[in-house]
């Protein structure tokens, strides 16, 4: 089964001028109970802070908080003590367990681009952790490279307690891959830049595409074309 969702379909949020989010599932005022989750994937939103502003201190508990960095920094504070800035290119990643407080204010004077994925944690009452880690983006020149996973552990790449990975890909024009996967698990991709073709479905910047059921799937740069996929298992029993 393959879902495909325009850009233009997912929701915005405008906060002031401080804040555009294009959220691809229920949050905040949006409920959708038709659209709540993919698996354990509970939030991806697509943000913009703007400069010297950010997210207020707010709680988190029993999920796995992943902030991906596309551009511009942003500054990550929580009641575990951690304070870092975390920039261009790092992947950062809260374990709430238990539960903890946390804010992230971009404090700088140039626009912030981030990815939030909040992932149902595999477990409840883990002790609360943080982690950042750099993503090599060059590296993922004509292919997908793992940014952070709990499928496995891998050197140089995050873990998180999800039985989920989430992929950065970078397609030349013309260029392809595939990705293999299993009936048993789910794939999301989310087109960041350029037009994508996802098993012969074309996406522009934006779109994503959910797919279920599926061998393999097959992605081809119809322009130069980023994006990101998660996979993650189809049934809660897996997560």
């Amino acid at each position: 089964m393959i879902k495909v969702i325009n850009a233009a379909e997912r929701h915005q949020a405008n906060i002031g001028d401080w804040l555009q989010s294009f959220n691809l599932f229920s949050f905040a005022d949006y409920y959708d109970p038709k659209n709540v989750q993919f698996g354990p994937l509970r939030i991806l939103n697509d943000d913009y802070v703007g400069p010297q502003s950010g997210f207020p201190s707010h709680p988190h508990s029993d999920m796995e908080v992943v902030t991906m960095v596309l551009s511009g920094s942003i500054t990550h504070h929580d009641s575990l003590g951690n304070e870092t800035a975390v920039t261009q290119g790092q992947v950062q990643r809260v374990t709430a367990g238990t539960g903890l407080t946390h804010s992230l204010h971009n404090n700088t004077d140039g626009e912030a681009h981030l990815l939030n994925l909040w992932f149902i944690a595999n477990q409840k009452g883990l002790a609360p952790s943080y982690e950042v880690m750099d993503m090599d983006f060059t590296s993922a020149d004509g292919k997908l490279i793992p940014v952070i996973t709990g499928q496995k552990v891998l050197e140089d790449v995050a873990f998180m307690n999800s039985n989920s990975t989430v992929y950065y890909g970078s397609l030349k024009n013309g260029n392809e891959t595939d990705f293999q996967t299993f009936k048993i698990r789910k794939t999301l991709v989310y087109v960041l830049t350029g037009n994508l073709l996802v098993n012969n479905v074309e996406l522009e910047a934006g779109d994503h595409v959910r797919l279920e059921s599926m061998d393999v799937i097959s992605l081809h740069g119809a322009t130069d074309a980023t994006f990101i996929l998660v996979d993650v298992p189809a049934t809660e029993a897996n997560y």
